[in-house]
């Protein structure tokens, strides 16, 4: 069985298209960037080429959540003392059109769209602790448990936050936006929940996909595996 199912957004994506009153050229809102295959990878933003923030000029007026996410990845949001016993996730996008990314911003919410921030984290954990293909390792567990924590809802998430920040890209072809600006501007928003809460949360969403699934021997084992160390380095 081989049924590649990372990832849910990437198979969701669905591109969204603005016109420009002035202009001709289109603008579009992918969905953010699932940053999580590793708590503490950054995505490579040089600080030294940000030309302006949301709270001024510089780098130097950054908030130090995104300050620390830009440098150190989502382990260092989470051990600033703002975010003791909480789990931070954060939606990344980024576009030529100021106002596209700012309403993006301004609309991303944790009923709507934090889900999807979840489930690719809960997807990315199962990966890392995989030592085969997910699907051949856990079954259908891996395809259900996903599916289901993106339909699943998550009481007590906080949006914190939002930000944005304008950089210098002449030395970068953005590839996702099929062109070589000389300026992007990239939008963050910020969400927080208590990580007893998500803990109960997850574990109540693997009884539930366990419910409706038949692992093999093997792959009831690994599931039992899964069960045990999920929540370590989630």
């Amino acid at each position: 069985m081989k049924i590649k199912f990372y990832s849910i957004p990437v198979l969701l994506t669905t591109i969204i298209f603005f016109s420009c009153v002035s202009n001709a050229d289109n603008f579009f809102i992918p969905v953010p960037e699932p940053w999580y295959f590793e708590r503490s990878v950054t995505i490579g933003v040089d600080i030294n080429s940000i030309i302006e923030t949301k709270d001024g000029a510089s780098a130097e007026f950054l908030p130090e959540w995104l300050l620390a996410f830009l440098e150190g990845g989502i382990d260092a949001v989470e051990m600033l003392h703002l975010f003791n016993n909480k789990y931070v996730f954060i939606g990344v996008n980024k576009n030529v059109n100021f106002i596209v990314v700012n309403r993006w911003a301004d609309f991303y919410s944790p009923v709507q769209d934090f889900p999807m921030l979840a489930a690719v984290r809960i997807e990315n954990r199962m990966i890392l602790t995989s030592s085969l293909y997910p699907d051949d390792e856990y079954g259908f567990f891996f395809e259900r448990l996903v599916k289901n924590a993106y339909n699943a809802v998550y009481p007590g998430v906080v949006k914190n936050d939002t930000s944005w920040i304008k950089i210098n890209t002449e030395n970068d072809i953005d590839e996702s936006i099929n062109r070589n600006p000389s300026e992007i501007y990239m939008s963050f928003v910020l969400f927080s929940i208590d990580k007893p809460l998500m803990q109960d949360i997850i574990r109540n969403l693997i009884t539930q996909t366990l419910e409706t699934v038949t692992p093999s021997a093997n792959q009831a084992v690994a599931v039992n595996r899964l069960r045990q160390n999920f929540f370590e380095g989630f």
